[in-house]
């Protein structure tokens, strides 16, 4: 649910949908893979955004610039194609996907851990109204999307519709839509469409 959403925006689809996953070491100078791993951002979030990076083989956090507000971002992931920000409440979720990474488990062994870690308390549930950023390289995805985290919550509760805006993004004309409406993983899609970002210019 949650997890699977989030893991979706990794492999692909947080969220029809994906998740994010942790990255790995990018071969660019690293003021470059800060420009660019806060491209999903708000301006007003950029400057002062955290950004990591996690070794692929030992899973160890690595911090490029230590920022002062409340998100936190990743370069491009080569895999999923798509650079990721998101609340740092959220950081200790990726933490533990790129342990399991580095341990070479798959994306479904992944997912498993996530869910055993939220069953048993070691890893916190996302706070309510938490936000990722994601900018897809892929122009049959929504290029430029924000989620934010609504467990549980309902179409008559957020007022929010539960219809797909996908297509209609895809041509720029996309407005907000809840998924998995009622459950832990509920969450709003809102693609951020008309800009030189989602259409796919830097």
């Amino acid at each position: 649910m949650i997890i699977k959403l989030v893991w979706s925006l990794i492999v692909v689809a947080f969220i029809g949908s994906p998740l994010v996953g942790p990255t790995s070491v990018q071969a660019q100078p690293t003021e470059q893979q800060i420009t660019d791993a806060v491209l999903p951002l708000p301006e007003d979030l950029k400057a002062d955004a955290t950004v990591v990076t996690y070794d692929p083989t030992t899973g160890a956090r690595q911090v490029l610039r230590q920022g002062t507000n409340q998100v936190e971002c990743q370069p491009m992931d080569a895999d999923a194609m798509q650079t990721s920000c998101y609340s740092k409440t959220l950081a200790t979720q990726f933490d533990l996907m790129a342990r399991l990474r580095a341990e070479g488990k798959s994306p479904g062994e992944v997912q498993a851990g996530i869910v055993a870690a939220r069953q048993t308390g070691t890893l916190p549930p996302p706070a309510y109204g938490s936000m990722m950023y994601l900018l897809r390289h892929d122009d049959r995805r929504i290029r430029l999307l924000w989620v934010m985290r609504v467990p549980g919550a309902t179409s008559e509760a957020v007022g929010v519709s539960t219809v797909s805006q996908r297509d209609n993004a895809l041509k720029g004309q996309g407005q907000p839509w809840l998924m998995r409406a009622g459950t832990p993983g509920a969450h709003i899609m809102i693609p951020i469409n008309n800009t030189p970002l989602s259409s796919g210019v830097r």
